[in-house]
């Protein structure tokens, strides 16, 4: 994933900036960067690795030798940006959030005629952002590269531009992550979460279309390309990876995720699954809100039987390797015995994507006392590794825990059937159920249903992206 944001104002933002980017830190682990462009200073840019050492840690070195009314940086999982490009549109800086799935076939198609180069990786791979600069430099003008870039990438991208006079922004084609636009006495700001400028003194200003393109100044903003009617906004958005303060087509996180746990429990109520347990817990952190709900509407009490060291360890997927999130994982898990030993517990997680971190949580959980282990997740088994967001690491559907033992229950021919074991009410659905159960030792297992997560956020059905668990775009 990634995130961004920036600003443009009659008064020096780098500051702005700074705690603006910083506010989507957990949104990306691997690089963060920051460009300011003045007048007398031209474009000013930093980019460091962020894996080991907070954005806000590495960049406070820095601020000394920002200065400017505009700017812009972003957080990000993938290439080093904001890249400075100088081409016959001018210079301008860009950076991007998404995944370019076909960069290979566009190189092919329009960079192979000996005129053209770009700068690698180890892997050979391309940086994405310096791609979509190379297609947006096919056009006249700068919203018209953009349009082509989005027309031609086979993926998602949510583009920013800086020039010498504003920023540009433009939410990607089908509107899967959102782009908000904040004011204040003094300017503009852009930004993929809408709490970050709210810290900083700005209010709401406006919330871009799936494809719209803006060009935004200290006066306000002018439209270059309008919006398109048709919508696929990231459902993991609320359920998982969105802040709780955030708002996303004028749905807060937190409301939509306590919700979503409501609505959890009046399912299992009215279908007789709800077990007899001695209190409910997220896992922590973004399993919490919808645990709370899920407690709300059963009146079990909610308790907290382990908590996260987060001062050290403030997220467990940061490592690239799987062992070692796994090890970082349990060194995070504090326990609260007096609320485990003996105890029935029943846990509400955000999603069960591969399933390791939970093996750890249930062994360090009966390793702790509990009596019974009762997990649920808080939205149907994942059975498609995302195309769109970057959100998975792995591009081996076998990775995912349902499309696993889907696998070893029937083979290949179970894939044929994953809208059967996507519904615990079918007897492929009710199987797969058990045998995630006896793999990872749950009690018992229950997952949101589609249905359920979409009445929770409250948007019409063909609005949300539910690829990972439909395969249908």
């Amino acid at each position: 994933m990634g995130g961004f944001f920036g600003a443009v104002s009659r008064r020096d933002i780098v500051l702005d900036v700074f705690f603006g980017i910083d506010y989507h830190s957990h949104l990306g682990t691997k690089r963060g960067g920051m460009c300011i462009y003045d007048i007398e200073q031209g474009y000013q840019r930093q980019i460091h690795n962020i894996e080991n050492t907070p954005f806000r840690t590495k960049f406070e070195h820095d601020l000394q030798d920002f200065n400017g009314c505009s700017g812009f940086g972003c957080i990000s999982d993938v290439d080093p940006q904001p890249l400075l490009v100088r081409s016959h549109l001018g210079t301008y800086a860009i950076c991007t959030v998404g995944v370019v799935n076909n960069a290979e076939d566009l190189i092919q198609q329009y960079f192979s005629d000996h005129h053209h180069q770009f700068m690698v990786g180890s892997n050979e791979k391309v940086n994405g952002t310096e791609l979509v600069a190379a297609l947006i430099n096919q056009r006249d003008d700068i919203a018209s590269g953009i349009l082509h870039a989005m027309d031609e990438i086979q993926g998602s991208m949510t583009i920013l531009v800086l020039t010498k006079t504003g920023i540009i922004a433009a939410r990607d084609r089908m509107g899967r992550l959102p782009v908000h636009l904040g004011k204040d006495d003094n300017g503009y700001c852009v930004s993929f979460e809408s709490f970050a400028y709210h810290k900083l003194g700005y209010e709401d200003a406006y919330e871009l279309g799936p494809c719209e393109i803006v060009h935004i100044t200290e006066d306000g903003w002018e439209q270059l390309a309008p919006p398109r009617k048709e919508m696929r906004i990231c459902a993991f958005l609320w359920t998982y990876y969105g802040y709780p303060n955030s708002n996303y087509e004028g749905v807060n996180v937190e409301v939509m995720r306590t919700r979503n746990g409501e609505i959890m429990a009046r399912n299992e109520i009215a279908r007789g699954t709800l077990p007899h347990v001695d209190s409910i817990a997220g896992v922590p952190d973004s399993g919490t809100p919808h645990a709370i709900g899920y407690a709300n509407r059963c009146s079990i009490p909610f308790a907290r039987p382990f908590i996260k060291y987060t001062p050290t360890w403030p997220r467990s997927f940061t490592p690239a390797n799987q062992n070692v999130r796994n090890l970082v994982a349990k060194m995070k898990q504090i326990s609260v015995p007096e609320l485990i030993q003996g105890k029935r517990l029943l846990f509400v997680d955000d999603s069960i994507v591969r399933g390791t971190q939970l093996r750890e949580t249930v062994d360090f959980l009966y390793g702790s006392g509990a009596a019974e282990v009762h997990m649920r997740s808080a939205c149907p088994p994942i059975m498609f590794n995302c195309k769109f967001l970057n959100f998975s690491r792995s591009n081996n559907e076998l990775d995912l825990i349902a499309r696993r033992h889907i696998q070893r229950l029937e083979g290949d021919e179970g894939h044929k059937h994953l809208d059967e074991y996507a519904d615990a009410s079918t007897e492929r659905g009710k199987a797969l159920l058990k045998s995630i159960c006896d793999r990872l030792g749950f009690a018992s297992l229950g997952y949101q249903s589609l249905e359920g997560l979409i009445e929770a956020i409250g948007l019409p059905a063909d609005k949300i992206c539910t690829y990972c668990w439909t395969g249908r775009e």
